[in-house]
């Protein structure tokens, strides 16, 4: 892998209008703050013990190592994350222990489930997995009728363990008796969203991307601005990622390969530490440089040459937020026309957002319905 020099200088950071993001800087203060918080997703994790909750928790949000969780303990309560101060997508995590009912009279189930958007069932796939196929039945079934417009999840987990052929027949198999259960029950009409997913690869990250984006009411607008940007830029593949989790809220229409994600993953590592541990006023010759604005704010920007001829091109969109593209190096020779393509991309992103604040605000309607476009 070979780098392109140039120069760079500082974290990232951009100079945005207060309540562009989700994060912190635009919840405000009083009722108006109050409106934004109420808008915050809230996921919860359940399974059973051992199953890896935790653990995932703990990479995903944490950037605790995959081998540093084998020391985790088990939960014996609930462990609420408050993904705000880091995240571009503000939400909550719940980390529901295995061990307990939570449809008994020790718990208000109502209040637990009532109000959630995303529920992930774990379950071990190197374990038996028949109790844990008891207990999805019963929570999805009891959960549906207090929430209907719940949005259920199955991670599949722990697949590193096993080989390519038993990872697709456990899935069938889940997904046969998980199905059959419901149809028994007469609940054919909920959908389950099945994953396999391990915390020592990148499918885990793939997993809860594709949980996060179901929650944004933005996503169909956000996927066509990245497909009218990459037509028009030379680009082969563009996510749009929460630089922090590693999560990628949207993507093009362009079916995703996971070497590709794999490698945008990681090129944000390298730009992030290169950043840390350089600090803001240093200046190394490095894949990164700042492109300066003409409303004076800079932007960070970072280019990565693979052998194949392939360039990565990462631009920063908000603090939290970066585009990461995928193209040949023969169409990175225009990035003059990329650039500009990009500014246009941004303005979209930053309208999108600034409508649905500003509909927040108004009366706590956070649909999106159109979308400005750039010049």
């Amino acid at each position: 892998m070979a780098y392109s020099n140039e120069d760079m200088a500082g974290s990232y950071s951009v100079s945005f209008p207060k309540g562009f993001d989700y994060g912190p800087e635009g919840e405000g203060e009083g009722e108006s703050g109050g409106a934004l918080q109420e808008q915050k997703p809230r996921i919860l994790l359940m399974g059973l013990r051992r199953s890896g909750k935790s653990s995932i928790q703990k990479v995903v949000f944490h950037k605790v190592s995959p081998n540093e969780t084998l020391f985790l303990e088990s939960t014996n309560k609930i462990v609420k994350e408050d993904v705000t101060n880091c995240s571009f997508f503000v939400y909550h995590v719940w980390d529901l222990p295995g061990h307990l009912e939570y449809f008994d009279s020790t718990f208000d189930p109502e209040m637990i489930f009532g109000g959630c958007c995303a529920l992930i069932f774990v379950i071990d796939a190197q374990d038996d997995y028949m109790d844990a196929l008891t207990k999805l039945h019963i929570t999805v079934s009891r959960v549906y009728k207090m929430n209907p417009k719940i949005k259920f999840e199955v991670f599949i987990h722990k697949v590193d363990g096993l080989s390519d052929d038993h990872k697709i027949e456990a899935q069938r198999d889940i997904h046969q008796r998980a199905t059959e259960d419901l149809v028994d029950a007469g609940l054919e009409n909920i959908h389950l969203s099945f994953y396999l997913t391990s915390i020592y690869d990148h499918s885990i990250f793939e997993a809860f991307s594709k949980v996060v984006q179901k929650l944004i009411p933005q996503l169909p607008t956000l996927e066509n601005l990245l497909d009218i940007f990459i037509s028009n830029s030379g680009i082969e593949k563009a996510f749009l990622f929460d630089v922090v989790s590693k999560v990628y809220i949207a993507t093009d229409s362009t079916p995703v390969d996971m070497q590709s994600y794999e490698l945008c993953c990681d090129m944000i590592d390298v730009v992030l530490d290169v950043s840390c541990i350089y600090g803001e006023d240093e200046e190394v010759q490095l894949s990164t440089d700042r492109i300066k604005e003409d409303n004076g704010s800079s932007q960070m920007s970072s280019v990565i040459k693979l052998n194949n001829g392939t360039v990565m091109y990462l631009r920063e969109v908000t603090k939290f937020l970066a585009l990461v593209c995928i193209l040949r190096e023969d169409s990175f020779d225009k990035r003059g026309l990329i650039d500009f393509n990009f500014w246009n991309f941004r303005q979209g992103i930053e309208d999108v957002f600034a409508l649905r604040n500003k509909k927040v605000l108004e009366n706590g309607d956070v649909a999106i319905n159109g979308v400005k476009e750039g010049p």
